[in-house]
């Protein structure tokens, strides 16, 4: 089976009933045939993101406990090319987790689910666009 890289952003439209991507992600999600995989930096930005929506933070552990999301990522293994990705980027700012998602896409040579257009700006070895699904497909 195919993997797909998850956003805070897919994450947080999924689960918000008041984000503007709610319909978008949902006709997706119900679309993807793949692993969805994510980082721990953006589970913690959905905890963040979710505290004041009514049970968020605990539906987004339930998606990892219930392996419906799957993190498969350490950042100390991949350090030195995530710092490498923030400093590259760090006039749009890039946040860790969207660096941590970025080299997984490199790893993996997987697509990213985001409504994030930083993605947009942001590319794979150096030069290569990444595949996104939200934003551009």
């Amino acid at each position: 089976m195919k993997a797909v890289i998850v956003d805070t952003g897919a994450i947080v439209a999924l689960l918000s009933k008041n984000d503007q991507w709610r319909t978008r992600a949902l006709d997706i999600f119900e679309t993807l045939d793949a692993t969805l995989l994510t980082c721990e930096s953006a589970i913690t930005e959905c905890c963040f993101l979710l505290r004041n929506t009514h049970n968020g933070e605990r539906i987004v552990l339930d998606l990892i406990s219930s392996n419906a999301l799957t993190i498969d990522f350490s950042i100390s293994e991949h350090i030195d090319n995530i710092a490498a990705l923030m400093q590259k980027y760090r006039s749009v700012p890039m946040s860790l987790a969207d660096a941590c998602l970025v080299r997984m896409s490199e790893v993996l040579d997987a697509p990213i689910f985001t409504f994030d257009r930083d993605f947009e700006v942001y590319r794979r070895h150096g030069r290569k666009r990444i595949p996104l699904i939200g934003i551009g497909d």
